[in-house]
């Protein structure tokens, strides 16, 4: 299997190189060249397989230069009951007769991230042994919350490595940032940016294609890639975990074989959900998928409308992971659908670039919108939400999770669409707890009670156990306290690595 860029698909590289590199040379982002096929009798025997079987079966149809012995090695490495707490890594809870949760947050971060930044260095360390890497590869990550813990946690102390993650100022929650600034580890760093996330991202995409910068960290023996969903070894793992939702669901006889499901995802950067869509692509039965968006509903107003405008007011919510104005992996999508129109979708690329939007063909209009359904929920929605699900079945979603039911039931109201609705949960509600807990008791409960006295009351109402990474963020010391200007990012990375 090669892959080519989304902006010039005269690149072709294998499997190791994209996942090494991370971003291609001319900004685009890494595509498969072709995708494989699972078949339905395939999809039958995936029923009576373990996760990391399944991974194995998907996971080694685009891995190709792997060995199989490789691949096995980074699964078995990623997916353990230690790690998930579950034999199951990502179970499927019934809410209803046509609600399934989708619980991605049973890894070490309790979030979703974790399905992918769990195995992502394994890939990465085979990769680099593949492509006889000498260096030392440095991982640069911004962060909306959830992925910089992931990939700290993933890549801590990984021979060869050094990671650093940057993450938005004031924009991510207590737990969230108590999880990244006490992260130990002797090749990590962690910096807060002033600005929101876009600022970060857009910091990291600038490092990332400076040549000049380049050849400096190559003179220091250093080759830069990314732990963001940007990089393939990010995105192919959650293709997995939709295959997998769907055979627990024949094999617990929910569905039968060949029923088309619908997919709710809570997105902002778009990788989720397009993972989602990949998995369609190769055989999985899908009728629709529902994007769901907060307040920041960019992602809602372009699929309307075929519209990317990022010209609008940046809003802060309760479900910051989701507080994206720029969808990086959008660009994976409409590559797909103009058919590989490198030229289009680099146009498209650059009128974001200077004009902050770009309009799609109709012809891609209208692909998108036989495939996808999207709306938003605001905070006070979303704070309904929660309420409402706990009170209906005595689940409680967190804030992310709750905008992907609230826009579900938007959708159910417009459609009175009955079939059978796997809902990604992204993140646990431990994470989120004050906000939960606003949602579940109002605010006065939770006045002058800090973060950890949250997670009691929320264990105790909810009547599930803290997450135990979670419960040990009381004892750990605070290590990093950079706040860096948007601009001085790369002094960040230079001071940690030494140089410049």
């Amino acid at each position: 299997m090669q892959y080519n860029s989304t902006r010039n698909s005269g690149i072709s590289i294998s499997s190791a190189e994209a996942i090494k590199k991370g971003l291609s040379e001319d900004g685009g982002l890494f595509v498969p060249k072709s995708f494989p096929s699972i078949s339905l009798s395939e999809l039958q025997k995936f029923a009576d397989m373990s996760y990391q079987e399944r991974a194995f079966e998907i996971l080694s149809k685009f891995l190709t230069d792997f060995t199989p012995e490789e691949l096995k090695t980074c699964i078995e490495k990623a997916y353990t009951k230690e790690k998930f707490e579950t034999e199951n890594i990502a179970p499927v809870y019934k809410l209803n007769d046509t609600e399934y949760i989708l619980e991605l947050w049973h890894g070490p971060t309790c979030a979703f991230k974790d399905m992918a930044l769990q195995i992502l260095p394994h890939f990465l360390t085979t990769s680099m042994k593949k492509t006889k890497e000498t260096g030392e590869v440095v991982i640069l990550v911004a962060t909306s919350g959830d992925t910089g813990k992931a990939a700290l946690e993933g890549f801590k102390d990984v021979e060869g490595t050094r990671i650093v993650v940057f993450y938005p100022d004031d924009s991510v929650s207590e737990i969230q940032k108590l999880q990244m600034i006490t992260q130990t580890g002797d090749n990590v760093c962690v910096s807060a940016v002033s600005g929101n996330f876009d600022d970060a991202q857009n910091g990291v995409k600038k490092i990332f294609t400076d040549e000049g910068y380049k050849n400096l960290l190559a003179g220091n023996n250093f080759k830069l890639s990314s732990a963001n969903s940007i990089n393939w070894g990010r995105l192919a793992p959650q293709i997995v975990y939709y295959f997998s939702a769907y055979s627990d669901m024949l094999e617990a006889g929910e569905i039968t074989l060949g029923e088309k499901i619908n997919i709710v995802v809570p997105t902002g950067n778009f990788g989720n959900i397009l993972a989602a869509y990949y998995a369609y692509k190769m055989g999985l039965p899908v009728n629709k998928f529902i994007c769901a968006s907060n307040r920041n509903n960019i992602l809602t107003d372009f699929i309307k409308t075929g519209v990317y405008d990022r010209n609008r007011d940046f809003h802060t919510t309760i479900s910051p992971s989701m507080d994206i104005l720029i969808s990086s992996n959008l660009e994976r999508l409409l590559y797909d659908l103009s058919g590989k129109d490198e030229n289009l979708v680099s146009g498209f690329m650059k009128e974001l670039s200077e004009k902050g939007k770009y309009t799609v063909t109709e012809d891609i209009k209208n692909k998108i919108s036989e495939l996808f359904y999207a709306d938003f929920a605001d905070d006070d929605e979303t704070l309904e939400e929660i309420g409402s699900c706990f009170s209906e079945y005595g689940y409680v979603p967190d804030t992310h999770s709750a905008v992907a039911l609230s826009v579900y039931n938007k959708y159910l109201k417009e459609t009175n669409d009955t079939q059978k609705t796997v809902i990604a949960s992204t993140a646990s509600p431990f994470k989120f707890n004050q906000s939960v807990l606003i949602a579940l008791k109002g605010c006065a409960f939770v006045a002058g009670k800090d973060e950890f006295t949250l997670l009691s009351e929320l264990s105790e109402i909810s009547g599930m156990d803290i997450p135990k990474s979670l419960a040990e963020l009381k004892n750990k010391t605070k290590i990093f306290d950079t706040v860096c200007e948007k601009d001085n990012m790369v002094q960040v990375v230079n001071d940690f690595l030494q140089i410049g």
